[in-house]
């Protein structure tokens, strides 16, 4: 039974908020590191993987909004699973949120350290990050949409300056298409294979995964059945559009080999571009890009352990909302003090891998859950649940081998930890 002693959250969000909300974490991180390994993975091919990761994108995106709308509550597809599925869907949904985006906050903590940090002090920076930001969202949702405009609206400058720069140098030199699909071992569209493409869908599905994050905070959203399936869907067109045109821009200045072989891609075609000038708010940019994400992340897995712990399936006592600022203070501090401690040791790299498992396997749930509610709760089309959890698991299983090793075993502990709950909770009964 779910146990609502800590008190309600308060509806204070719109959906121009919760657009932003979306936006900030869909194109945090993500557009400045995910190319990268994408294009080790498929080359030019990532342009194809781009275009299968925003179709799933989509298609777990309309999940998420028809569930949304009939349970406007707290929790996303850990409370959908669990109302149309059963307890252990709905608790294997939350623990791969609650994982992959722990891991996630991690790497959007390095990766704004790394753009800003003097060497050496990478890591106590990503650690002041996470606990700058906490304190944030310690003091309010409002407060927390509020630094999120500032961050979109930032970010969002660099990345139209950073498109401008790529587009112009391509049209300039006349050598665009030829670069972006200059031969060889990865060059071409198709030269990765679809094993290599498949994999670099499933890499970019991580930066399309953010607009989880409005589902999450549906207890704070005014009207939340017609607010959130709005935002959803505007965050993810929007992103969708940013993506492609700086993926089509940086492989036509660099060309497959040139966004496969730097951490920075984006940077690296600025300063090829001609733009120079422009490299500083590049790293700008992707710092800010970073905070945003990391910023509704832990927002959004602390809305989800708020849920978990109501009904017990982590420790009663993260169910404790805010008396004055209405927030799951218990829950955000612990999730901070978990992220500082994974910094510690994190690879920035691998946590790209780890999180897309986890949160593919959360959307795996969302599919399954709107696929079984009923026509009056309907607003898409069954094909699209069928299409996004078979999608879902075709992509988790041409993840990297690392990734799906470190991400069966976490989720071998949770279910273990279930079990051994269940069985402490009858035993006492």
């Amino acid at each position: 039974m779910a146990n609502n002693a800590g008190g309600t959250l308060a509806r204070r969000l719109g959906t121009v908020d919760a657009v932003t909300i979306g936006l900030g974490s869909m194109i945090g991180a993500g557009v400045f590191a995910a190319f990268t390994p994408a294009a080790q993975s498929a080359g030019a091919g990532l342009l194809v993987g781009l275009v299968i990761a925003a179709v799933v994108a989509y298609c777990n995106a309309t999940s998420s909004a028809q569930l949304a709308a009939a349970y406007p509550s707290s929790g996303g597809t850990y409370l959908y699973g669990r109302q149309q599925l059963g307890e252990w869907p709905g608790f294997l949904a939350g623990w791969g949120f609650v994982i992959g985006k722990t891991a996630s906050s991690a790497a959007m903590a390095l990766t704004f350290a790394a753009y800003l940090a003097p060497e050496g002090w990478e890591r106590p920076l990503a650690i002041a990050a996470v606990l700058g930001l906490a304190a944030v969202n310690y003091r309010g949702v409002t407060r927390t949409a509020r630094l999120a405009r500032i961050i979109v609206a930032a970010v969002l400058a660099v990345l139209l300056l950073i498109i401008a720069a790529c587009f112009s140098a391509a049209g300039n030199s006349g050598a665009g298409l030829g670069r972006m699909f200059d031969g060889g071992t990865n060059g071409g569209l198709f030269d990765g294979g679809w094993y290599g493409i498949l994999q670099s869908a499933g890499l970019l599905f991580f930066a399309f995964a953010g607009y989880a994050r409005i589902a999450t905070m549906g207890e704070e959203v005014i009207r939340p059945e017609r607010t959130i399936p709005r935002a959803i869907i505007i965050s993810l067109g929007i992103a969708v559009v940013l993506y492609a045109a700086v993926a089509t821009g940086i492989l036509s200045v660099l060309g497959p080999h040139g966004v496969a072989g730097t951490p920075t891609p984006l940077a690296a075609a600025v300063a090829e571009s001609g733009w120079s000038w422009l490299v500083p708010f590049v790293s700008i940019g992707a710092a800010l890009a970073a905070l945003g994400a990391l910023l509704a992340l832990i927002a959004g897995i602390g809305r989800t352990t708020l849920a978990m712990a109501r009904d017990a399936e982590l420790p009663i006592w993260l169910a404790a909302v805010h008396p004055r600022f209405k927030v799951p203070h218990r829950a955000e501090v612990a999730l901070a003090v978990v992220v500082c401690l994974v910094i510690a040791v994190a690879d920035l790299r691998g946590a790209i891998g780890f999180s897309s498992f986890g949160v593919l396997l959360y959307y795996l749930v969302a599919n399954l859950a709107a696929f079984t509610q009923d026509n009056a709760q309907r607003r898409f089309p069954k094909a699209l649940q069928v299409l996004g959890a078979a999608a879902c698991v075709l992509l988790v299983a041409t993840l990297p081998p690392s990734s799906l090793i470190a991400g069966a075993a976490v989720f071998a502990a949770g279910i273990l930890y279930r079990l051994l709950r269940l069985r402490f909770a009858a035993a006492r009964s």
